[in-house]
């Protein structure tokens, strides 16, 4: 009685599913069964790998793999508790203390993710007497950190606008004017994506940075597309705009251009060990295991040894761009590797997606609530791995596929 209760009351999210079916939104992940590379084995297939985040192509360097194995050797797999327990492997802290020579920060705290980071970092930091004003833009763990928090007062300021900035700022400091119950002053957080990841375009965060310090505001920014790709050799859009020691908090994903695994904070060291010792995400779920941490310590040793990958990162991305444009491709208005085809027409996104992977091409549309109603486009993402017969390849079967659509 209690099971046919329970499958009555879930009926309407059984419907739902239907629903995506029969709309053909439903989505279908296709199985990867090589290693991460410029080429994967995709349903089987070869494929050209152009819709990984992996851009440096250190998700399967052998420096890095041997890394993994000597620590799984050395330490076994599992950390086997949280870190206020025994779980704190020698081997996290020297990561943080990598991360945060890197980075050119006081202090770093790992997270299971950057999703995890970012959730850390609001929830923890505020309340629902706070205020958060958040670029409209920004990406979806940003949107439930906040949500989480359970913050009263949010705004919502035009994308890399900062006019529009300040007037929320002006707004916000209304609010501020009214105490906490506990007679502080409200936090006035400020929230953006460094380098946003559907566009490619960059925060323009010294004029971000110069509003927080006049209204007196905590800035914020997710760097998840900008470590490994932008700054000196990768350190990310603090590093890019010189800003050092004046950006309050900077989230990390460390799954994308370092090629394994997890999220960081990073920020001043007394910040940071205030998340050490109050977020229950970092308090009550088991650290990163022994190879992401180990091959993570390995992928900082290669950035901080020589700019060579993101420099060929950059000439693969600088190539692409330029061959798309040729073939009269609407590639936006990118300022990073990140290369969005625009299409618009989701069916037309989805037609382009399989036409390019029966001719070789792996690169999945990026369609509603990813991006807006009308804007569905193909995200092709440019990797260090990629040799020049490489881009060719891939250009060559967009244009094909283009034309037969009537794109181009």
């Amino acid at each position: 009685m209690l099971n046919l209760t329970m499958k009555d009351s879930l009926n309407k999210i059984y419907q739902s599913v239907d629903d995506l079916e029969t709309s053909g939104s439903l989505k279908k992940y296709r199985i990867v069964s090589s290693p991460q590379d410029s080429w994967l084995i995709v349903d089987g297939k070869k494929v050209l790998n152009f819709c990984s985040n992996n851009y440096l192509g250190l998700a399967s360097n052998k420096r890095i793999r041997s890394a993994a194995i000597d620590a799984i050797n050395k330490y076994g797999v599992g950390t086997g508790a949280v870190r206020a327990l025994s779980g704190n492997s020698i081997l996290h802290e020297e990561l943080e203390t990598a991360l945060a020579k890197f980075k050119k920060v006081e202090a770093v705290m790992l997270a299971q993710s950057g999703f995890v980071a970012n959730l850390i970092a609001v929830q923890t930091l505020l309340d629902k007497e706070d205020i958060v004003i958040s670029d409209e833009l920004n990406h979806a763990s940003i949107i439930d950190a906040i949500k989480l928090s359970q913050v009263q007062t949010k705004l919502i300021y035009l994308h890399n606008n900062l006019a529009s900035l300040e007037e929320k700022l002006v707004e916000a400091q209304k609010f501020q004017e009214v105490k906490r119950a506990d007679g502080t002053d409200k936090i006035i957080l400020i929230i953006t994506d460094g380098v946003f990841s559907m566009d490619g375009d960059l925060a323009p965060l010294p004029g971000i940075v110069n509003l927080a310090k006049k209204f007196g505001a905590v800035t914020m920014v997710d760097d998840a597309h900008g470590e490994g790709v932008v700054g000196e050799n990768g350190r990310g859009i603090v590093d890019h705009f010189n800003l050092h020691g004046q950006v309050d908090i900077e989230i990390g994903t460390l799954s994308k251009a370092l090629g394994v695994l997890g999220g960081c904070i990073a920020g001043n060291k007394k910040l940071i060990e205030y998340y050490k010792q109050k977020a229950r995400p970092f308090s009550f779920s088991t650290g990163l295991s022994i190879p992401d941490t180990a091959a993570l310590l390995e992928s900082v040793k290669i950035l901080s040894e020589s700019p060579a990958l993101v420099d060929n990162l950059w000439k693969n991305a600088d190539y692409l761009k330029d061959g798309f444009k040729k073939l009269g491709f609407d590639t936006g208005h990118s300022e990073t590797p990140i290369t969005p085809v625009m299409i618009g027409d989701e069916n037309l996104a989805k037609s382009l997606s399989q036409e390019l992977f029966e001719n070789g091409v792996f690169a999945t549309p990026i369609l509603f609530p990813m991006v807006a109603k009308g804007k569905a486009r193909i995200r092709v993402m440019p990797s260090a791995a990629h040799t020049k017969e490489d881009l060719d390849f891939g250009l060559k079967q967009f244009a094909i596929a283009g034309k037969k659509l009537g794109i181009i």
